[in-house]
């Protein structure tokens, strides 16, 4: 009776659009107070409890690094490098377009920054090319779920927090899987392309320039992904640590190096990133005090036994925990969803003989999608502001992106491999 009055209260909260950082403290607090013999204050307590991690620096500082990323030409310069090497293939600025997503998702750590910081740029290119304006967008909007996957992940440091599990076997483990996405929309890409006849019948006049002038402009650019990933990867430096680089070298690179960097863009960078920051630690606090309740009452082990007694096969009970997880990423952002959920999951899936490493890779990447499902759908929100297209609009040209996702979220979860390899090896296990 208590768990589906914390729920109705939740749910009914969240369907009056109350921001979901309030809807969880507040159903957390009247549950409390209405139908249990728990202090209120304990919630309070359990907020800045859960806020008082090392680990969690990590957030605020990689969202200023995908601030200034975008506004110091960082993420303008790994296009054009990425033009240079498929500007004639079928399907060219698309591909560009998921690669610089992929590109920039080693930087940000995010879904929506990378829409916001490639889309801006690539969706009006490809109009002149005459890609399908909505389509453009859709893609644009499927390359930014790899900002969560490929580290630096913002997911990935708030699991190895929750579980306990190492940040950096985290990042190392999420590599693979992110290529491989990007692999599987860049196929997807020239197929689209070929078939619609996408930015095949036009020819546009482009500034080139050589390869070796072009690489040598985005040098810098291109130093970033390798300075803060082969910084953790050698031990040099943290995870959070390696944040503090990220920004460092990115003023450097903007102000020093490319000099599109100002002292108005920084100040909108930071604005930017504490209003990010603030909501963000803010949901993740009444996250934590929401998933003490749940705790509290059990709700993890009585799941884990439900799921258990529904079957007994490992592959159905994995079908059916994703098939939730896409579910719950329709209406519930990443962050939260992984607060609440993972210490639910975590039993169920260690009981089907998964490690914590390869269940936080596939948990991310199911919750990604949730990036580009509506009704929640942050990417689709982001590409809608930048596109002038309605949500709807983009939707429908994203729903075949959807299955193509889905199969790749079936590859990683049921071959272990594509996410083990690389962290088997770097860590000799």
């Amino acid at each position: 009776m208590v768990l589906l009055v914390l729920f109705l209260i939740l749910f009914a909260a969240i369907f009056l659009t109350i921001p979901i950082g309030v809807s969880l403290g507040g159903a957390t607090i009247l549950t409390m107070d209405l139908f249990t013999n728990m202090d209120t204050v304990v919630a309070a307590q359990l907020g800045v409890t859960g806020l008082d991690s090392f680990t969690l620096i990590a957030i605020p500082y990689f969202i200023l690094a995908g601030e200034l990323m975008s506004t110091g030409g960082i993420s303008r310069r790994i296009v054009n490098m990425a033009h240079c090497f498929v500007k004639n293939l079928a399907g060219g600025l698309a591909i560009i377009t998921t690669c610089a997503c992929t590109f920039f998702a080693a930087i940000s750590g995010s879904g929506p920054a990378t829409v916001s910081a490639i889309g801006s740029m690539m969706i009006p290119e490809m109009e002149k090319e005459k890609y399908d304006k909505a389509w453009a967008t859709a893609i644009t909007c499927c390359g930014g779920i790899i900002g969560v996957i490929i580290p630096p992940s913002i997911p990935f440091v708030l699991y190895g927090v929750i579980t306990g599990c190492s940040i950096g076997e985290l990042f190392v483990a999420g590599v693979v899987p992110g290529l491989l996405i990007c692999l599987v929309l860049c196929v997807y890409s020239v197929i689209a392309a070929k078939k619609n006849g996408y930015g095949m019948d036009i020819e546009v006049q482009r500034e080139s320039q050589s390869l070796w002038a072009t690489f040598k402009d985005s040098f810098a650019a291109l130093m970033t992904p390798v300075i803060i990933l082969g910084g953790i990867y050698a031990g040099i430096f943290t995870p959070t640590e390696a944040a503090i680089v990220a920004n460092v070298w990115a003023i450097l690179a903007g102000k020093f190096v490319y000099r599109e960097m100002t002292w108005a863009s920084l100040k909108t960078a930071l604005k930017n990133t504490a209003l990010t920051t603030s909501s963000c630690l803010f949901t993740i606090a009444c996250a934590t005090s929401f998933g003490y309740l749940l705790t509290t009452m059990q709700v993890p082990a009585k799941f884990a036994a439900f799921m258990l007694s529904v079957s007994h096969n490992k592959y159905v009970i994995m079908l059916m925990l994703l098939g939730f997880l896409l579910v719950i990423g329709c209406f519930m952002d990443n962050i939260t969803s992984m607060t609440i959920l993972t210490p639910i999951f975590v039993p169920i899936v260690q009981k089907c003989g998964y490690s914590l490493t390869h269940f936080g890779v596939f948990l991310t990447v199911a919750l990604a999608i949730g990036f580009i499902t509506p009704p929640y759908g942050a990417n689709l929100f982001v590409a809608s502001g930048i596109t002038g297209l309605s949500v709807p609009q983009i939707s429908k040209k994203i729903l075949p992106m959807i299955g193509v996702l889905i199969l790749c979220l079936l590859l990683i979860t049921f071959v272990p491999q594509i996410s083990m390899w690389l962290p088997n090896m770097t860590y000799n296990k």
